[in-house]
């Protein structure tokens, strides 16, 4: 019996991907703003401005602006799928829900698109006892031991006096219950009549509002590049994932120090680099819906409506690493870390490059 096939498989590393495109945020063929309404649930948004000191008025306003969100304790499943809230939210607007603190390899989890679309990632005997129409998940294994039923709740035929509807209410409601805690968001400019808050006032519902941090990062050394390189050039600039790799670095504090002496990290910045002797950050941490970051994305790109020190500038958005789904309806699964996130930067002439990365469980982004 040979043991070297399974060791062979552990020592290798998981799989990584990480998709590259590039653009111009005027072209009116841009895909820039569907990319990132297809990423639905966000919970980490980082900036950063190479030659920045002091943020412009007009970006501090639209970070206040990025909106509240709401946690509602032990609500039931079946009450996103009543008419009710149906007719008042998901039909009126984008409306975000998402199971706060489930893990989606191990729990019971839920999430309802902006599409209407609820999706359910139960294991096996949840979804036996809910009798309702799915299919395996992607990543169960051999033996499947988790299920995705996905419940489409402005299809025409699932309409109050419906069999659909009638079944899925029963199944979630009498047949077998599923109560989770959520956060909740809803995206309807200018609209009147109910809000989530007088909705669910018989609930446990908490307004929150995301945690935002400002720091300037001193004498930094960032990347040179190309915004028509992507593979970058030899003693040019620098390509792609050489900046994705050094973003990584920034954000979580790590040094590019390159000392020997180091027992944490022996990394650096990529060649060719310059030093900047400021760069302004900023991190949002909270439930970030699409349309405030395509906000915040726009007036990024309106920074460079006037003169600036700075080539570029980067924005990296982070995905729940439990959600059940990634990109669009793609399935999600954690494995080793749950990573989904994207990257955009953008250069002083408005051409910008999107990173999107996925880990192992996960299919290709768009």
């Amino acid at each position: 019996m040979s043991v070297l096939p399974p060791l062979r498989r552990l020592r290798q590393a998981p799989r990584h991907l990480l998709v590259c495109e590039r653009g111009h945020a005027r072209d009116a063929r841009s895909r820039h703003a569907a990319r990132v309404r297809d990423h639905a649930y966000n919970c980490r948004v980082s900036f950063l401005i190479p030659e920045c000191g002091v943020l412009p008025e007009v970006l501090k306003s639209t970070i206040a602006d990025v909106g509240q969100y709401y946690l509602v304790r032990n609500l039931s499943v079946h009450e996103l799928v009543t008419h009710e809230f149906i007719d008042a939210f998901v039909k009126k607007g984008s409306c975000y829900a998402l199971t706060y603190n489930t893990k989606i390899d191990q729990d019971n989890t839920a999430a309802l698109l902006p599409n209407g679309k609820l999706i359910l990632s139960v294991d096996k005997d949840t979804y036996e006892e809910l009798g309702l129409q799915g299919r395996p998940s992607q990543y169960s294994g051999k033996k499947v031991m988790r299920y995705i039923v996905t419940v489409d709740l402005t299809d025409s035929g699932f309409h109050p006096d419906s069999k659909k509807h009638n079944r899925v209410l029963w199944a979630l409601k009498e047949k077998k219950p599923l109560e989770f805690d959520f956060l909740l968001a809803w995206y309807n400019p200018g609209a009147e009549g109910s809000t989530l808050m007088s909705y669910f006032s018989k609930n446990q519902i908490q307004a929150l509002k995301p945690k935002i941090t400002f720091s300037t990062l001193r004498d930094l050394e960032c990347p040179v590049l190309q915004s028509n390189e992507l593979q970058g050039k030899t003693d040019e600039s620098c390509s792609t994932e050489e900046l994705f790799e050094w973003l990584g670095a920034v954000l979580n504090q790590v040094s590019l120090n390159n000392k020997s002496s180091s027992f944490l990290s022996t990394y650096c910045c990529p060649q060719p680099n310059t030093m900047v002797e400021k760069a302004f950050l900023c991190t949002i941490t909270g439930f970030i819906i699409p349309e405030k970051i395509i906000q915040l994305l726009e007036q990024l790109c309106c920074y460079f409506g006037e003169p600036k020190l700075a080539y570029w500038l980067t924005l990296t958005v982070h995905g729940f690493a439990d959600s059940p789904v990634s990109w669009r309806e793609s399935e999600h699964g954690f494995h080793k870390g749950g990573e989904n996130l994207y990257n955009f930067v953008i250069f002083r002439n408005l051409d910008y490059w999107l990173q999107m990365a996925v880990g192992t469980n996960d299919d290709c982004p768009p």
